[in-house]
Protein backbone atom coordinates (compact mmCIF):
# COMPACT_ATOMS: atom_id res chain seq x y z
CA UNK A 1 0.00 0.00 0.00
CA UNK A 2 1.16 3.54 -0.67
CA UNK A 3 2.82 5.18 2.29
CA UNK A 4 0.45 7.45 4.23
CA UNK A 5 0.38 11.11 3.29
CA UNK A 6 1.55 13.45 6.02
CA UNK A 7 -1.43 15.66 6.94
CA UNK A 8 0.95 18.56 7.51
CA UNK A 9 2.39 18.25 4.03
CA UNK A 10 1.97 21.18 1.72
CA UNK A 11 -1.23 20.64 -0.29
CA UNK A 12 -1.45 24.29 -1.26
CA UNK A 13 1.66 23.85 -3.42
CA UNK A 14 0.05 20.98 -5.35
CA UNK A 15 0.64 21.40 -9.08
CA UNK A 16 -2.14 18.98 -10.00
CA UNK A 17 -4.97 21.11 -8.66
CA UNK A 18 -3.74 24.39 -10.10
CA UNK A 19 -2.28 23.15 -13.37
CA UNK A 20 -4.24 24.89 -16.19
CA UNK A 21 -4.14 21.79 -18.38
CA UNK A 22 -5.46 19.45 -15.65
CA UNK A 23 -8.79 17.89 -16.48
CA UNK A 24 -11.78 19.78 -15.11
CA UNK A 25 -14.04 17.32 -13.28
CA UNK A 26 -16.56 19.76 -11.81
CA UNK A 27 -17.50 23.25 -12.91
CA UNK A 28 -20.15 25.42 -11.26
CA UNK A 29 -21.22 28.63 -12.96
CA UNK A 30 -23.41 31.16 -11.19
CA UNK A 31 -25.50 28.52 -9.38
CA UNK A 32 -28.54 29.76 -7.49
CA UNK A 33 -30.74 27.63 -5.22
CA UNK A 34 -34.30 28.63 -4.42
CA UNK A 35 -36.75 27.61 -1.69
CA UNK A 36 -40.14 27.40 -3.41
CA UNK A 37 -42.11 27.28 -0.15
CA UNK A 38 -40.52 30.33 1.47
CA UNK A 39 -39.93 31.97 -1.93
CA UNK A 40 -36.40 32.72 -0.87
CA UNK A 41 -33.06 32.46 -2.64
CA UNK A 42 -30.79 30.36 -0.43
CA UNK A 43 -27.64 30.21 -2.57
CA UNK A 44 -26.71 33.15 -4.76
CA UNK A 45 -24.44 32.75 -7.75
CA UNK A 46 -21.81 30.23 -6.64
CA UNK A 47 -19.05 29.54 -9.17
CA UNK A 48 -15.92 27.41 -8.94
CA UNK A 49 -13.84 24.90 -10.90
CA UNK A 50 -12.45 21.65 -9.50
CA UNK A 51 -9.68 19.87 -11.39
CA UNK A 52 -8.66 16.22 -11.15
CA UNK A 53 -6.66 15.64 -8.00
CA UNK A 54 -7.60 19.02 -6.56
CA UNK A 55 -8.97 19.68 -3.08
CA UNK A 56 -11.44 22.52 -2.60
CA UNK A 57 -12.49 23.68 0.85
CA UNK A 58 -15.84 25.36 1.48
CA UNK A 59 -16.09 27.19 4.79
CA UNK A 60 -18.65 29.33 6.53
CA UNK A 61 -20.98 29.34 9.50
CA UNK A 62 -24.18 27.27 9.69
CA UNK A 63 -26.74 28.51 7.18
CA UNK A 64 -24.12 29.95 4.85
CA UNK A 65 -25.20 27.67 1.99
CA UNK A 66 -22.15 25.42 1.83
CA UNK A 67 -23.98 22.13 2.44
CA UNK A 68 -26.89 23.13 0.18
CA UNK A 69 -24.41 23.79 -2.61
CA UNK A 70 -22.95 20.31 -2.18
CA UNK A 71 -26.39 18.70 -2.05
CA UNK A 72 -27.21 20.42 -5.33
CA UNK A 73 -24.02 18.96 -6.82
CA UNK A 74 -25.12 15.52 -5.56
CA UNK A 75 -28.71 15.93 -6.75
CA UNK A 76 -30.18 15.41 -3.27
CA UNK A 77 -31.90 18.72 -2.54
CA UNK A 78 -35.26 18.54 -0.69
CA UNK A 79 -38.30 18.56 -2.99
CA UNK A 80 -39.25 22.17 -2.33
CA UNK A 81 -35.69 23.41 -2.90
CA UNK A 82 -34.29 23.53 -6.42
CA UNK A 83 -31.44 24.80 -8.57
CA UNK A 84 -33.05 27.87 -10.10
CA UNK A 85 -30.16 29.21 -12.16
CA UNK A 86 -26.68 28.57 -13.45
CA UNK A 87 -25.08 25.25 -14.36
CA UNK A 88 -23.40 22.32 -12.60
CA UNK A 89 -21.10 20.52 -15.01
CA UNK A 90 -19.81 17.12 -13.88
CA UNK A 91 -17.31 15.53 -16.27
CA UNK A 92 -18.69 17.51 -19.18
CA UNK A 93 -22.36 16.94 -18.40
CA UNK A 94 -24.78 19.49 -16.95
CA UNK A 95 -26.37 17.66 -14.01
CA UNK A 96 -28.48 20.50 -12.60
CA UNK A 97 -31.69 19.14 -14.13
CA UNK A 98 -31.13 15.37 -14.28
CA UNK A 99 -33.97 12.98 -13.52
CA UNK A 100 -33.87 10.62 -10.53
CA UNK A 101 -33.09 7.70 -12.84
CA UNK A 102 -30.21 9.59 -14.46
CA UNK A 103 -28.80 10.49 -11.04
CA UNK A 104 -28.88 6.84 -9.97
CA UNK A 105 -26.36 6.07 -12.69
CA UNK A 106 -24.01 8.89 -11.67
CA UNK A 107 -24.09 8.77 -7.89
CA UNK A 108 -21.41 6.49 -6.54
CA UNK A 109 -19.90 5.94 -9.97
CA UNK A 110 -18.83 9.51 -10.80
CA UNK A 111 -19.49 11.35 -7.56
CA UNK A 112 -19.89 10.23 -3.96
CA UNK A 113 -20.09 11.73 -0.49
CA UNK A 114 -19.40 11.13 3.19
CA UNK A 115 -21.24 13.06 5.87
CA UNK A 116 -20.93 14.05 9.51
CA UNK A 117 -22.89 11.17 11.07
CA UNK A 118 -21.95 7.91 9.30
CA UNK A 119 -24.36 5.92 11.48
CA UNK A 120 -27.29 7.69 9.82
CA UNK A 121 -26.24 6.39 6.40
CA UNK A 122 -25.65 2.76 7.42
CA UNK A 123 -28.38 0.23 8.16
CA UNK A 124 -28.08 -0.85 11.83
CA UNK A 125 -29.74 -4.23 11.13
CA UNK A 126 -27.25 -5.34 8.44
CA UNK A 127 -23.57 -6.14 8.97
CA UNK A 128 -21.44 -3.28 7.66
CA UNK A 129 -19.45 -5.53 5.33
CA UNK A 130 -22.63 -6.75 3.66
CA UNK A 131 -23.70 -3.17 3.03
CA UNK A 132 -20.50 -2.27 1.19
CA UNK A 133 -20.60 -5.63 -0.61
CA UNK A 134 -24.12 -4.88 -1.85
CA UNK A 135 -22.93 -1.65 -3.47
CA UNK A 136 -20.42 -3.67 -5.50
CA UNK A 137 -22.92 -6.38 -6.40
CA UNK A 138 -25.58 -3.93 -7.60
CA UNK A 139 -23.39 -1.36 -9.33
CA UNK A 140 -20.55 -3.53 -10.67
CA UNK A 141 -22.46 -6.82 -10.93
CA UNK A 142 -19.77 -8.69 -9.00
CA UNK A 143 -20.44 -12.19 -7.69
CA UNK A 144 -20.78 -12.97 -3.98
CA UNK A 145 -17.20 -14.15 -3.47
CA UNK A 146 -15.57 -11.45 -5.59
CA UNK A 147 -17.58 -8.65 -3.99
CA UNK A 148 -16.67 -9.91 -0.50
CA UNK A 149 -12.97 -10.00 -1.34
CA UNK A 150 -13.20 -6.51 -2.82
CA UNK A 151 -14.96 -5.25 0.32
CA UNK A 152 -12.13 -6.62 2.48
CA UNK A 153 -9.60 -4.88 0.21
CA UNK A 154 -11.50 -1.60 0.62
CA UNK A 155 -11.55 -2.00 4.39
CA UNK A 156 -7.80 -2.49 4.32
CA UNK A 157 -7.39 0.54 2.05
CA UNK A 158 -9.19 2.77 4.58
CA UNK A 159 -6.96 1.41 7.35
CA UNK A 160 -9.45 -0.67 9.28
CA UNK A 161 -7.60 -3.14 11.47
CA UNK A 162 -8.70 -6.75 10.93
CA UNK A 163 -11.03 -6.19 7.93
CA UNK A 164 -12.57 -9.66 8.27
CA UNK A 165 -13.62 -8.86 11.84
CA UNK A 166 -15.06 -5.45 10.92
CA UNK A 167 -16.94 -7.03 7.99
CA UNK A 168 -19.04 -9.04 10.45
CA UNK A 169 -19.90 -6.17 12.78
CA UNK A 170 -23.07 -4.10 13.10
CA UNK A 171 -22.97 -0.31 13.37
CA UNK A 172 -23.48 -0.26 17.15
CA UNK A 173 -20.38 -2.42 17.58
CA UNK A 174 -18.03 0.07 15.90
CA UNK A 175 -16.64 3.44 16.99
CA UNK A 176 -17.41 6.68 15.18
CA UNK A 177 -14.00 6.68 13.51
CA UNK A 178 -14.44 3.10 12.32
CA UNK A 179 -17.92 3.86 10.96
CA UNK A 180 -16.54 6.85 9.08
CA UNK A 181 -13.91 4.59 7.51
CA UNK A 182 -16.62 2.11 6.50
CA UNK A 183 -18.59 4.94 4.89
CA UNK A 184 -15.48 6.14 3.04
CA UNK A 185 -14.92 2.55 1.83
CA UNK A 186 -18.47 2.48 0.46
CA UNK A 187 -18.01 5.91 -1.12
CA UNK A 188 -14.83 4.95 -2.99
CA UNK A 189 -15.95 1.42 -3.86
CA UNK A 190 -16.91 2.42 -7.41
CA UNK A 191 -13.86 4.66 -7.85
CA UNK A 192 -15.69 7.99 -8.26
CA UNK A 193 -14.03 11.03 -9.77
CA UNK A 194 -15.26 13.41 -7.05
CA UNK A 195 -15.75 12.83 -3.32
CA UNK A 196 -17.56 15.35 -1.15
CA UNK A 197 -16.69 15.26 2.56
CA UNK A 198 -19.38 17.31 4.28
CA UNK A 199 -18.26 17.94 7.87
CA UNK A 200 -16.95 14.36 7.78
CA UNK A 201 -14.61 14.82 10.75
CA UNK A 202 -16.68 17.16 12.91
CA UNK A 203 -18.01 14.57 15.37
CA UNK A 204 -14.63 12.83 15.82
CA UNK A 205 -12.00 13.48 18.45
CA UNK A 206 -8.82 15.26 17.39
CA UNK A 207 -6.69 12.15 16.98
CA UNK A 208 -9.25 10.28 14.87
CA UNK A 209 -9.94 13.45 12.86
CA UNK A 210 -6.25 13.67 11.96
CA UNK A 211 -6.28 10.03 10.87
CA UNK A 212 -9.32 10.55 8.61
CA UNK A 213 -7.76 13.66 7.04
CA UNK A 214 -4.56 11.71 6.47
CA UNK A 215 -6.59 8.92 4.86
CA UNK A 216 -8.36 11.34 2.50
CA UNK A 217 -4.98 12.81 1.56
CA UNK A 218 -3.64 9.35 0.81
CA UNK A 219 -6.63 8.44 -1.35
CA UNK A 220 -6.22 11.66 -3.30
CA UNK A 221 -2.51 11.03 -3.88
CA UNK A 222 -2.96 7.38 -4.81
CA UNK A 223 -6.06 7.53 -7.02
CA UNK A 224 -6.23 11.10 -8.37
CA UNK A 225 -9.51 11.58 -6.52
CA UNK A 226 -10.83 15.16 -6.46
CA UNK A 227 -12.16 16.33 -3.11
CA UNK A 228 -14.59 18.93 -1.85
CA UNK A 229 -14.15 19.41 1.89
CA UNK A 230 -16.98 21.23 3.66
CA UNK A 231 -16.01 22.36 7.14
CA UNK A 232 -16.43 25.11 9.69
CA UNK A 233 -12.94 24.22 10.95
CA UNK A 234 -10.19 26.22 9.23
CA UNK A 235 -7.54 23.88 10.63
CA UNK A 236 -9.04 21.10 8.48
CA UNK A 237 -8.88 23.38 5.45
CA UNK A 238 -5.28 24.37 6.20
CA UNK A 239 -4.20 20.73 6.31
CA UNK A 240 -5.94 19.39 3.23
CA UNK A 241 -7.15 22.00 0.75
CA UNK A 242 -5.54 23.65 -2.28
CA UNK A 243 -8.24 26.29 -2.68
CA UNK A 244 -10.95 27.76 -0.45
CA UNK A 245 -14.41 29.25 -0.88
CA UNK A 246 -15.69 31.37 2.00
CA UNK A 247 -19.49 31.54 2.09
CA UNK A 248 -21.82 33.84 4.00
CA UNK A 249 -25.60 34.16 3.68
CA UNK A 250 -25.65 31.98 0.56
CA UNK A 251 -22.97 33.88 -1.35
CA UNK A 252 -19.25 33.42 -1.90
CA UNK A 253 -17.54 36.39 -0.28
CA UNK A 254 -13.97 35.29 -1.01
CA UNK A 255 -12.22 32.49 -2.88
CA UNK A 256 -8.69 31.63 -3.92
CA UNK A 257 -5.61 29.64 -2.93
CA UNK A 258 -5.59 28.40 0.66
CA UNK A 259 -2.31 30.11 1.49
CA UNK A 260 -3.58 33.46 0.16
CA UNK A 261 -6.89 33.46 1.99
CA UNK A 262 -5.66 32.10 5.32
CA UNK A 263 -2.65 34.43 5.44
CA UNK A 264 -4.06 37.52 3.75
CA UNK A 265 -7.88 37.53 3.71
CA UNK A 266 -9.51 40.53 2.07
CA UNK A 267 -13.16 40.25 3.09
CA UNK A 268 -14.10 41.28 6.62
CA UNK A 269 -16.03 38.04 7.21
CA UNK A 270 -13.03 35.92 6.19
CA UNK A 271 -10.83 37.98 8.52
CA UNK A 272 -13.32 37.38 11.35
CA UNK A 273 -13.38 33.61 10.76
CA UNK A 274 -9.60 33.42 10.88
CA UNK A 275 -9.35 35.65 13.94
CA UNK A 276 -11.83 33.41 15.78
CA UNK A 277 -9.87 30.29 14.89
CA UNK A 278 -6.51 31.74 15.89
CA UNK A 279 -7.38 31.39 19.56
CA UNK A 280 -7.76 27.62 19.01
CA UNK A 281 -4.30 27.22 17.54
CA UNK A 282 -4.91 27.77 13.82
CA UNK A 283 -1.47 29.36 13.49
CA UNK A 284 0.07 25.96 14.32
CA UNK A 285 -1.51 24.52 11.17
CA UNK A 286 -0.72 27.58 9.09
CA UNK A 287 2.96 27.43 9.98
CA UNK A 288 3.27 23.72 9.13
CA UNK A 289 0.80 23.22 6.29
CA UNK A 290 0.51 26.45 4.33
CA UNK A 291 3.64 28.51 3.66
CA UNK A 292 3.19 32.23 4.10
CA UNK A 293 3.38 34.22 0.86
CA UNK A 294 6.74 35.96 0.65
CA UNK A 295 6.95 39.59 1.76
CA UNK A 296 3.32 39.66 2.85
CA UNK A 297 2.26 40.81 6.30
CA UNK A 298 -0.73 39.57 8.25
CA UNK A 299 -3.47 42.09 8.74
CA UNK A 300 -6.62 40.92 10.51
CA UNK A 301 -7.58 44.34 11.78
Amino acid sequence: MTAPVNPTANPALSTTANEPDSEIVLDLKNVTIHDDVADNELVKGVSFTLRRGGVLGIVGESGSGKSLTCRAILGILPKHIEVSGGSIDLLGRDVSSLTLKEWTGLRGTNIAAVFQDPGSYLNPSIRVGKQVQEVLRVKQHLGRRESRLRTLELFEAVRLNDPAYVYQQYTHELSGGMLQRVLIAAAIALEPDVLIADEATTALDVTVQAEILDLLGELKARTGLSLIVVSHDLAVVAQLCDEVLVMKDGAVVEQGLTRDILYAPKHEYAKLLIAEHEQYGLERYLDSAVPEPEQQELDYA
